[in-house]
């Protein structure tokens, strides 16, 4: 449709109207009943639930309880993602992205009020994992690890090992650099959304011999092995650490875990690995870089408890610099769902001793060494690979790149690897689009006046997006052909172009681009054969209109 002068002038006249209003708008308080430092003090310790002191034996008759019924467990995601879309009636406006997990919280606009709706939100086997949802909020104020035996009310340390459930969140930006591994107790949730929480260049997590976990929006990176140290694992008990191996993510002889957007690399050993019985266990919307062996799902082909595994691998990217084990599976049953595999010097799923790997609507890209073009690895040193249950299904090969499969192929033989319905993996590109820790800030609020959107749009033959990370209304989607600009634009315009080329075909999920530590906030509007473009920095002031010229490839 060809569009005036008159109406365009006029359209963008509202539009600037509308997002000076916006710009202005306050950021809201944060309503999250923080517990204080002196509360922190004055946790006392209930009966030890941390199970480090108990044996094996027990923790996994506990995990063998964690195993569900993947039948039933689709059916009650299917049942709660429509009442969850119901619950979230939004009027006019959508901001279904079709990621699942993100749709359930995301679209709340008060969600930093409400941080504890995301333990409703998880899938997959791990879906179960509750956190902290039944205690209370723990504020981390003191990013210091100085004492692993006795440490500070304040810091994460002395959260994580507290009896009782809690959900932990954090004060302001931070870098913890762990001198020994962060022991955890079951039933808490580490909470780094509206800030910039990093655990870096130390110690890292262990999730050992305990029961609901959530993790959500940390920075893991460069973990080292630590060890040979007396570590407190739950205020009345401490022990003796041998050597860790220095993985990012550590989980042994744990159930109802659930890994959700996180930015893990360069660690000395795994970015995540479970072993020792784990089960139950969802990763979710992580995004994994610059690493080797990224993934190590089963302790040893000799450990045969491990087949009571069930892990979901939803929503992830696997990213620049990896080179191998995404994952590496042994015995038990792995459904790999969803996730964007853009990089793999090696190969991107291994595995041994008879795992079943169900890979439904993934994207594999290939690199271009023609060596390394299979996605599958197998380690068998007994010829009997050709039984083992692995299959592609609807997943989307590029750049040469091909899965083999074998088994009996039947339908049935994967029920225990099945754990969410696929979607097409032409969508993994939006979907996997916000992987790793988002950059949300709290209380980031535009005018919430669905009326005056509605009239912009009346107006406008357009389709406008207000976005950040944490936030996205939508009118509808907006398909375009991937274009290029005719002449080279200032900065702010490349980066539009990046978003352009990141995005492909589909020219929608785009997020708030940090630049120098500030967040700067991305508004389009498209008019063919134009972008028109405001640009925000935090709340405060517009930066500068653009006008952008598409140029659509031959």
């Amino acid at each position: 449709m060809e569009v005036s002068l008159r109406s365009f002038a006029a359209c963008s006249l509202l539009v600037m109207m509308l997002f000076i209003v916006g710009a202005r708008a306050v950021i809201t308080k944060d309503e999250i009943q923080q517990s204080s430092v002196g509360d922190a003090m004055q946790l006392q310790s209930l009966n030890n639930s941390t199970m480090a002191d108990r044996s094996i034996d027990e923790a996994e008759a506990r995990n063998e309880q964690a195993l569900q019924d993947p039948e039933m467990v689709a059916s009650m995601v299917d049942v709660s993602i429509r009442n969850s879309t119901e619950r979230r009636k939004l009027g006019f406006f959508s901001c279904g992205t079709g990621n699942p997990i993100d749709d359930c919280w995301r679209c709340d606009p008060n969600w930093q009020r409400h941080r504890k709706r995301l333990a409703d939100c998880a899938i997959g086997f791990g879906r179960n994992a509750i956190g902290g949802r039944d205690g209370r909020y723990y504020v981390v104020t003191d990013p210091n690890d100085d004492d692993p035996v006795n440490p500070r009310a304040g810091t994460l340390r002395h959260a994580v090992i507290q009896d009782r459930p809690l959900w932990i969140v954090f004060k302001r930006d931070m870098v913890i650099t762990l001198k020994q591994e962060l022991l955890m107790n079951s039933f808490k949730t580490i909470d780094a959304r509206g800030v910039n929480v990093h655990i870096a260049n130390g110690a890292c997590l262990t999730i050992q011999f305990i029961t609901n976990v959530i993790i959500h929006g940390l920075h893991i990176h460069d973990c080292k092995p630590t060890g040979n140290a007396m570590v407190r694992s739950s205020p009345s008990h401490y022990g003796w650490r041998t050597m860790a191996d220095g993985d990012g993510i550590s989980i042994f002889g744990s159930s109802h875990i659930w890994i959700d957007h996180n930015s893990l690399s360069n660690c000395a050993d795994g970015l995540v690995d479970a072993i020792m019985g784990s089960t139950a266990i969802t990763i979710s919307n992580n995004y994994f870089t610059h690493h080797n062996e990224v993934m190590l799902l089963g302790h040893s082909d000799s450990y045969t408890r491990d087949k009571i595994m069930q892990v979901t691998i939803a929503y992830n990217h696997f990213g620049e610099g990896l080179i191998q084990r995404m994952p590496r599976c042994r015995h038990g049953y792995f459904h790999v769902v969803n996730n964007d595999y853009t990089h793999w010097e090696m190969y991107a799923i291994g595995g041994s001793a008879d795992p079943t790997i169900n890979s439904q609507g993934n994207r594999y890209l290939a690199p271009v060494n023609p060596f390394a073009k299979e996605v599958t690895h197998r380690v068998d040193g007994n010829g009997v690979w050709s039984h083992w249950n692995w299959r592609s299904e609807g997943d989307l090969m590029l750049n040469g790149a091909f899965f083999t499969a074998s088994g009996a192929g039947a339908a049935a033989s994967y029920a225990r690897a099945s754990s969410l319905g696929a979607k097409s993996s032409s969508m993994v590109g939006s979907i996997t689009s916000g992987a790793g820790a988002l950059r949300c800030r709290r209380g980031l609020q535009f005018p919430n006046n669905f009326a005056f959107y509605n009239s912009i749009f009346s107006l406008c033959p357009s389709h406008l997006m207000i976005l950040d990370k944490c936030k996205i209304y939508m009118r509808r989607y907006t398909i375009l052909t991937r274009g290029s600009f005719a002449q080279p634009q200032p900065a702010p315009a490349r980066i539009i172009q990046h978003l352009w080329n990141r995005c492909g075909s589909v020219f929608h999920y785009i997020h708030s681009v940090s630049s120098n530590s500030s967040t700067i906030i991305v508004v389009l509007v498209l008019l063919p054969p134009y972008i028109f473009s405001f640009w925000f920095m935090g709340t405060e002031r517009i930066l500068f209109l653009s006008l952008l010229p598409i140029k659509p490839d031959a």
